[in-house]
Formats: structure tokens, C-alpha cells, sequence
């Protein structure tokens, strides 16, 4: 979900081959355009920017699975294109972010908390984004020079792909950085270095409406998970043409970029084989559950009524402005700590929650993951609203997980596992840190338990504990590229930096000048806790896995869905 960095900082030779005349920008044949890029001089690397990896989903495309691009009839008069047309997806941000914002900044007394959170009533289309398009599905690839001008002379290079954040509702691939500084990490100890690659990818109700009567009239569920299923796809087709090799890609992304990478990894099941990637880095992935049918359709319904309109065709006809001010509204007065709009289980590409089917085996195990948490995820999304057991309730249990109720699963989860005991002997000595434990866990820090498990002896589990480890807060050192007040420690930056090309380069972590990153397990037969290694801004060192608890096994189970 990344909101809490995101809020801050928001605001041709033939078919295959490369036409590149000495001096002259470089161009990539696709098929469907011909692509030229740039070399950048100060980063060594060729930069291909904002590439089309499906349709427009414009139209009848609209909410529905993405569309690969058809080639053009006459290969040797494709369009040019200098990948100059920068584009977002259409965005959407809780106004509740923005309280947040100031209590955590300013403390409680900065905040009326007895007088509760009311969302507001959103009647205008608030200001809209530069670039900010539903034709947004593009990607930006940045080739060290020596892999793209060796690009005929060798195997191909190791590539790394980025998923934002961003609670599936903003975000889009340069929100955080280009990339220029993991790529630069990458060509340490002398090496020729990896090949990046960031996409957009459909958000809010333009990417994740969903319902019974939204697939009755012919919508897809989670499209903008599909979206950046066939982006990974368009690399196993793509990349070589750019000197990187399908067989070495690893997906990485942050929060819901990360719960993505989830999705990703437990796509179908299992049931359809091996994923298009090799391995996976998770940085805090997350999503919150969209528990029933019922509450699907009621968010379809609401969308219908906000848009004026009485089928999902009619909305297909809408101006983008009026659908963006729908957005704007179903989002803007979301919940304190919901976002509306979230992947669900579609019976198809997510037939059951990840946990669930990391649980039961129904992902794919050949591949290598790293995975991490903060120690304070949940925080920014705990309303600080929460003065006793009713207000807790209300604002805690009933909106994320709403099929809780009052009876014996949620008198489990709040009576026993989140007791309203405040002495410490739960780490949390209020209503609202006993909030945010619970939403920590629940949503994003177990999730790193039950991958590191599922994959043992191929993890390296991690945890990032620079204070005051918030939710986002290694996102700058994830995009480090020089001195800035987000990081705290430049030379911890650069060792992670180190640590996730080390392993996009050679799945193993390790390298010269770094501190021992175990896998999880080290044998077969380990159960229970593993190895976490311990980013902390004067030391780097190994735990145990303090998330190895009843706790993390009872959300896994998701009785509560």
C-alpha cells in the first residue's frame, strides 16, 4: 500500500532486431511500433521509457482482461515511438490518508479522538494528476550500456521487474524513482549489472471492480492484477531484444505491489504451471480482503449509483472525467484504513486468498523468494480513533473484516489473540496500539511468515527495523541513489541495494563486503521459526522469526472470510 511514502511524495534490421546507426538513438522492433530510447551518460544505461504492453483498455476493453497488441501488417513501416508520451493510471487517495498524515506527525493531541472519523461528501473531481490517462499500460526498461550493445554476444542479462504500491487505488512506476540507483547497485564488484523494468497498471474501480452482477455483464475481477500478468508476460516475449534473459526475471514489488507479487505467485492455484518469473523479492506486501459476495456486489452497486448509470455497458460509455470523479468518490470516502477497492477471490486467476493457498499448496515452488516486513506496518491505517472496546469495533473489526460479527471467531480474534489488555504483556498498552498490532499482522507483517515458510530452504526472510520502521519507510533505501533526509543511513541503503540485485543476479543474496543473509530454513526438516535477517540503522544481524506465533497461523487460516 506504500500510502504513507505515497501521500508524502505523491503529488530495424528485421522483426527482433536493433536499427542503431553510430551516434543515433537506439530502437527496439516490437512487432506492433518501433521503440527508441536514449542513452543515459551519467548512469551508463540505455533508457527505454513508457512502452505499450497491451491495448488502450479504452471502451468495451474497459473492465475487462488486457488485450495483447496485434502486429502491424507492414513490418517495415512500424510507427516510431520515443516513448516521450509519460502516463498514470487514474488515482484515487482515502481522504482519511491525510489525517493520518498529521497525527503521526504531530502526535494525538493533534486530533480530536473522541469526536471520531466521518468521511466526506466528495461532489467535485478533485485535482487531477499530470500524465493521468486510462491509457496507462506501459513500462519503462533501463538496459546497463555494455548488456545492450553485448546484446547478440551472450546469454542475456538477469532482469528485475517493479511493481508499485499504493493501495491498489494511486501509484504508478516512477512514483519512487527511476531506477537508476538499484541499477547502479547492480554494476557493483565490477559486475555488468541487471536490467530494470517498471509498470503501470489499472487501479481503483478501473482495475479491481468486481461482483457477481459485474461478471454477469461480462466485467473481469481483478483486471489490474491480469494487467501486470500480461506486462510479465510481455517480458518472457520482449525482453531479449533488449539483451536481458526470461529465464532470470525477478519480480519485486512494495505493498500492494508486493501483495501482487502474492497474486502472482499463487496465480490459478498452481494449476496452470510454472509463473514468468523466477524468483520474487516481497517488501511488505499487502491487501486487505474483500470478504463476500455480498460485499462485492454492494461496492458494484454503489459504483452504478455514483455513476448514474443501470448497467456495467453504460459505464463503458462514460467520459473518463466522469468515471475518474466516481473513482475519486468511492475512494476519497473510504473507511479510515479501507481503500474500496482491493483484489478478491475471482474463482479463476485467485481462486482462494494467497495465504490460503500458500497453505495448501497451490502455488508455484520452484521459485526463490526474499521477503520482509516493518515493524510498524499497520499503523498508518489504524484509526487513531479508538478510546474503548466500542470505538475498537467499530473502526478496527467491522471495517476490515466485517464478516467477524460478534460471535465466536471474532470473540477469538479480539478476546484472545488482540485481548483489551494494556499492561505491555501484548506489546501494545492502548486501544489504538492494540489496533495497529492487529492490522500489522493481519494484513501485512504474517503475510512474510507464510511465504518465508511455504518456501523454506529458497527464502531469505528479512526485517527492516530502522525507526520508526512505518509502513513505506524502506522504500527510499530500496530507490536509493544519494544523500536525502528519507534515509537515515546511506551505507545500510547501498547494502540492500547490494543484497536484492545480488540475488536478481544469482538468486543468492550474498556477496563481497555483506553481513551472512541465511535462507529461512537451512535444512529440510526445520519447522517453526526461521532466520530473519535484521536491517537496523547501526547493525545488521540475525533473529529468529518473531511472527512464527498462533497468531500468524490463525490469520493464515482466514476463518474470518
Amino acid at each position: 500500500m506504500a500510502v504513507y511514502g505515497a501521500v508524502l511524495s505523491l503529488l530495424i534490421w528485421g522483426i527482433n532486431a536493433v536499427v542503431q546507426i553510430p551516434d543515433s538513438p537506439p530502437r527496439v522492433h516490437l512487432g506492433y511500433e518501433i521503440h527508441q530510447g536514449f542513452l543515459n551518460k551519467t548512469g551508463g544505461f540505455y533508457n527505454f521509457s513508457n512502452i505499450p504492453y497491451a491495448t488502450p483498455p479504452l471502451g468495451d476493453l474497459r473492465f475487462k482482461a488486457p488485450v495483447p497488441l496485434p502486429d502491424v501488417v507492414d513490418k517495415t513501416n512500424a510507427p516510431i515511438n520515443d516513448g516521450s508520451r509519460f502516463a498514470i493510471c487514474p488515482q484515487g487517495i482515502p481522504a482519511w490518508t491525510s489525517i493520518s498524515t498529521l497525527w503521526l506527525t504531530n502526535g494525538l493531541g493533534a486530533i480530536n479522538q473522541s469526536a471520531g472519523y466521518t468521511p466526506p461528501n466528495i461532489t467535485s473531481l478533485p485535482p487531477v494528476a499530470y500524465g493521468t490517462s486510462e491509457d496507462c499500460l506501459l513500462l519503462d526498461i533501463l538496459v546497463p550500456q555494455t548488456i545492450f550493445e553485448n546484446r547478440d554476444r551472450h546469454y542475456g542479462a538477469p532482469v528485475m521487474v517493479w511493481m508499485h504500491g499504493g493501495g491498489y487505488t494511486l501509484g504508478y512506476k516512477t512514483l519512487y524513482g527511476s531506477g537508476a540507483g538499484l541499477v547502479k547497485a547492480s554494476q557493483s564488484n565490477g559486475k555488468d549489472g541487471v536490467i530494470y523494468v517498471a509498470l503501470n497498471y489499472r487501479l481503483g474501480l478501473f482495475g479491481f471492480l468486481s461482483g457477481p452482477t459485474f461478471s454477469i455483464e461480462n466485467g473481469t475481477a481483478n483486471a489490474g492484477l491480469l494487467d501486470q500478468r500480461q506486462a510479465l508476460e510481455w517480458i518472457q516475449q520482449n525482453i531479449a531484444k533488449f539483451g536481458g534473459d526470461p529465464n532470470r526475471v525477478t519480480l519485486m514489488g512494495e505493498s500492494a505491489g508486493g501483495g501482487s507479487t502474492f497474486h502472482q505467485i499463487t496465480a490459478y492455484g498452481g494449476l496452470k504451471g510454472k509463473v514468468p518469473f523466477q524468483q520474487a523479492i516481497v517488501q511488505s506486501g499487502a491487501f486487505l480482503p474483500v470478504p463476500s459476495n455480498l460485499e462485492k456486489e454492494n461496492i458494484f452497486q454503489s459504483f452504478l449509483l455514483s455513476a448514474g448509470v443501470e448497467t456495467l455497458q453504460q459505464a463503458r460509455n462514460l467520459s473518463t472525467e466522469a468515471l475518474q470523479l466516481v473513482n475519486a468518490q468511492l475512494v476519497g470516502q473510504a473507511p479510515y484504513g479501507s481503500f474500496t477497492f482491493n483484489p478478491v477471490v475471482d474463482g479463476n486467476f485467485a481462486p482462494a486468498l494467497p495465504g490460503q493457498l500458500l497453505l495448501q499448496g497451490g502455488y508455484d515452488k520452484s521459485l526463490k523468494v526474499v521477503i520482509g516486513h516493518n515493524i510498524n506496518e499497520g499503523i498508518f491505517f489504524t484509526s487513531p480513533f479508538l478510546v474503548n472496546a466500542s470505538t475498537f469495533l467499530q473502526n478496527i473489526i467491522t471495517v476490515s473484516f466485517p464478516n467477524v460479527g460478534e460471535n465466536s471467531i471474532g470473540d477469538y480474534l479480539t478476546q484472545t489473540l488482540y485481548p483489551p489488555v494494556f499492561n505491555g504483556t501484548y506489546n501494545y498498552t492502548d486501544q489504538v496500539l492494540r489496533g495497529a498490532l492487529l492490522v500489522t499482522e493481519g494484513l501485512f507483517a504474517c503475510n512474510a511468515n507464510w511465504l518465508s515458510r511455504a518456501f523454506g530452504q529458497n527464502s531469505h526472510s528479512y526485517l527492516f527495523s530502522v525507526a520508526p520502521s512505518l509502513h513505506g519507510d524502506d522504500i527510499p533505501y530500496t530507490f536509493y541513489q544519494s544523500p536525502n533526509a528519507a534515509v537515515r543511513n546511506g551505507t545500510l541503503a547501498v547494502m540492500m541495494q547490494e543484497y536484492w540485485t545480488n540475488f536478481v543476479e544469482t538468486g543468492d543474496p550474498n556477496g563481497p563486503g555483506l553481513p551472512n543473509f541465511p535462507t529461512y530454513y537451512t535444512s529440510p526438516d526445520d519447522s517453526g521459526g526461521g532466520n530473519i535477517l535484521n536491517l537496523n540503522i547501526s547493525s545488521i544481524s540475525v533473529t529468529g522469526d518473531y511472527l512464527a506465533n498462533e497468531r500468524c497461523d490463525w490469520w493464515q487460516k482466514a476463518l474470518y472470510f
